[in-house]
């Protein structure tokens, strides 16, 4: 139906302009047309009188033939004759001259009308372009005008919206004043009360110490009344009056004098029990806890480093990518870290790691993982925005750790296992106190923190800026700033804490003198490339040996005295290596990759 209508309107619009067009021509032509009749007119009244003059001549001769009484007015009727044809003849030359200027006019008027026409083809062509442009135009502002109208439906959503988030920031901006000051009073109260509890402690550990004394003075002088029986042949050793010393002290100079009693009393049992007591309670509070790890931390000390060379154990970490790896200080455990939101456990038991448990509780993929001086915490960052902190022993969840506004992509603990500090994507760093479980201090360092490190009073992070910067914990301030040459993916420390091993994008790693501030090595290898922002690299145990993993799947051991690459395993990795821990013995090495496998290397 849309085409017959169109199809009649382009017919009525040629129609239109082909009346026009006549209409124009018409009275151009219109004094031409005219002027011609008019010479029409002319010619048949000169060929009238053409014939009525023949009819004429033919009387007069005929009149001559007749007589000549006629003669005289032939004669004048020649003449008049002669007179009105020459008069004829002039006329007729003059309507020639006009017929040749009108024909001439009709030429140029000819002219002109074609390049009318033309001009009018053109103008069509234009008009037809103008009026597709037009109808394109028109379609064009119709979608504006829709586009507008969703924009300011949109626009008063979204004013609406900010109006009632405004209100409801109020509230809770009210609330939070209130619940603030609630927080500050029950702060005060509870303050209040451990001091007060804290006062009751102390008395009473004062009485219970001034009674423990008091027995054991009444005990001491009780032993003291009884009488020993001696015989004449022992050997007796007179020791000084200072009785607080233990029974079994001698001094240095008497230490092969021989005391020997054959019928020697035993002391009153209350006696040693006082004694044992106060000693024992000495030594419990100063030694360390009787854990496995414990006991670990102890046998896990390095005798020997070993550069690996075999895969004692290839196997599926995790599912999916592993993005950290870390040996216990025992090197008797191994945790990853993976993004299928775990942290796994395993027990390296005769070059082969077993199983042992998972830690749950992680709302996103693991980015970072450390152990505790004592192998009894294991401390994870996440993408999550948090930090968590589990028991090794019984996989429990003790801490999670919140206020990051983007990833947390390294935490690790200071030196005194009661404070860790924390770095992330949001560019701060945060110290948190175990303690309290508060954050103690935030300082913004003005890029993305990629891995941190500590020593005792200085945390070093490095960033997405090409830049190492040391921070001292106490004055929150950068001590100074180090500029590599690609973005940093890892810092880590030698076992006595003075040298700084880096690991940047630009697929260099070196080492740094901390006590001159000076790069001491730079180590590099054909075909090494950093394969990640976070990929990680380490020290061996005893700062000899630098492992660090590449993109194309190779492990890559370097000599640091040196500098040259010791031995590089490129067999069985399927994808980029993530991050590399070397046991605290020396004796293995673990590699993670970005697929799901880890693989256990040594010496064997």
């Amino acid at each position: 139906m849309a085409e017959r209508r169109a199809e009649c309107t382009w017919k009525r619009h040629v129609l239109d302009q082909l009346k026009l067009r006549d209409r124009i021509q018409r009275q151009t032509f219109e004094e031409i047309i005219h002027q011609y009749n008019h010479l029409l007119e002319k010619s048949d009244f000169q060929t009238v009188l053409t014939e009525r003059y023949q009819a004429d001549k033919y009387d007069v001769q005929r009149g001559h033939e007749a007589g000549p009484v006629e003669a005289g007015r032939s004669d004048a009727l020649l003449q008049e004759m002669a007179q009105m044809r020459i008069r004829h003849q002039e006329e007729l030359t003059e309507l020639h001259k006009k017929r040749g200027e009108l024909a001439q006019s009709v030429i140029e008027l000819n002219n002109q009308i074609q390049q009318k026409d033309k001009e009018i083809q053109s103008n069509e062509a234009r008009m037809s372009e103008l009026q597709q442009q037009i109808s394109s135009l028109e379609g064009d502002c119709r979608e504006l005008i829709s586009s507008l109208q969703d924009l300011e439906r949109a626009n008063q959503t979204l004013k609406d919206e900010y109006d009632a988030l405004q209100i409801t920031f109020s509230a809770l901006e009210e609330k939070l004043r209130k619940t603030t000051e609630d927080n500050q009073e029950l702060v005060s109260r509870w303050m209040a009360e451990k001091a007060q509890e804290a006062n009751r402690l102390n008395a009473e550990n004062e009485k219970d110490t001034r009674r423990r004394q008091a027995r054991l003075q009444k005990e001491l002088a009780d032993a003291a009344k009884e009488p020993l029986p001696i015989e004449p042949d022992d050997d007796i050793e007179v020791l000084p009056e200072d009785g607080s010393k233990a029974e079994g002290e001698t001094s240095p100079s008497r230490g092969l004098s021989r005391i020997s009693r054959k019928s020697s009393q035993a002391p009153p049992a209350g006696l040693l029990d006082s004694i044992s007591n106060i000693f024992g309670r000495r030594r419990s509070t100063n030694s360390f806890s009787s854990s496995p790890e414990s006991t670990e931390t102890q046998s896990g000390m390095c005798a020997e480093v070993r550069v690996p060379s075999t895969a004692l154990h290839v196997f599926e970490a995790h599912d999916g990518e592993v993005n950290a790896v870390r040996f216990s200080p025992g090197s008797r455990l191994l945790a990853t870290g993976g993004m299928d939101r775990r942290v796994k456990l395993w027990e390296v038991i005769a070059g082969r790691c077993e199983t042992k448990g998972s830690l749950t509780g992680s709302n996103a993929g693991i980015t970072s993982i450390e152990f505790d001086s004592a192998g009894s915490c294991l401390l994870a960052a996440s993408n999550d925005f948090a930090s968590r902190i589990w028991t090794v022993e019984d996989f429990r969840l003790r801490h999670t750790l919140t206020g990051h506004s983007g990833k947390v992509l390294s935490a690790r603990f200071l030196l005194d296992n009661a404070r860790i500090v924390s770095g992330s994507y949001d560019r701060t760093l945060k110290l948190w106190d175990l303690r309290s479980k508060v954050c103690m201090k935030t300082v913004f360092a003005g890029s993305s923190c990629n891995d941190i490190v500590c020593t005792e009073q200085c945390v070093m992070s490095g960033h997405f800026d090409k830049k190492v910067r040391f921070w001292d914990i106490r004055a929150e301030s950068i001590v100074r700033e180090l500029e590599l040459l690609g973005r940093v993916t890892s810092l880590d420390l030698n076992h006595d804490r003075t040298e700084l091993l880096t690991c940047s994008r630009d697929d260099l790693l070196k080492i740094i003198d901390l006590r001159t501030n000076a790069v001491r090595q730079t180590l590099s290898a054909q075909g090494f490339k950093c394969g990640a922002d976070w990929t990680r690299v380490t020290f061996s145990p005893d700062g000899s040996y630098v492992a660090g993993g590449s993109a194309d799947g190779a492990l890559y051991i370097w000599n640091v005295l040196t500098g040259k690459v010791e031995r590089i395993l490129d067999r069985n990795h399927n994808s980029a290596i993530n991050a590399v821990s070397w046991s605290p013995s020396g004796t293995y090495v673990v590699s993670v990759e970005k697929g799901s496998r880890a693989i256990l290397w040594s010496d064997v």
